[in-house]
């Protein structure tokens, strides 16, 4: 069994699989936020999609996010702080397609719909 993608040190059968197939769904933003992270490694465009906030589809689309995942070698994500429950500041490390080490860094706001957690928007805070 393989590490989970989001670096929460368990087997990606035990963490993040179960979210990826619909099994179950994030109990909480910041399991969706490392979530969503495992889906951009694997890549999943299909899942970070249906994770998208509904009203907020419209601003992205399913193969740019699947490209997205594809073009970049996802390494590490670091969990910063959850300031409330709506919101997680994260650090995403990758190497882009030219093999430039990146950091995204970002305080994601998510909301919680019909028992179901769902990214809405996100903040830049590296410059």
């Amino acid at each position: 069994m393989n590490n989970c993608p989001c670096c929460s040190g368990k087997p990606y059968e035990d963490c993040c699989k179960p979210y990826h197939t619909q099994v179950k769904h994030a109990p909480t933003a910041e399991a969706l936020m490392r979530s969503r992270f495992s889906a951009f490694a694997i890549p999943n465009g299909k899942y970070l999609m249906e994770t998208t906030y509904p009203p907020k589809r419209k601003l992205h689309n399913t193969a740019d996010l699947q490209e997205w995942g594809e073009i970049n070698k996802w390494t590490k994500l670091e969990i910063v702080q959850t300031p409330s429950e709506n919101q997680v500041e994260f650090k995403a490390y990758y190497t882009d397609e030219e093999g430039t080490p990146q950091l995204h860094h970002e305080l994601s706001l998510f909301k919680n719909q019909k028992d179901r957690w769902y990214y809405v928007s996100g903040k830049f805070l590296n410059l």
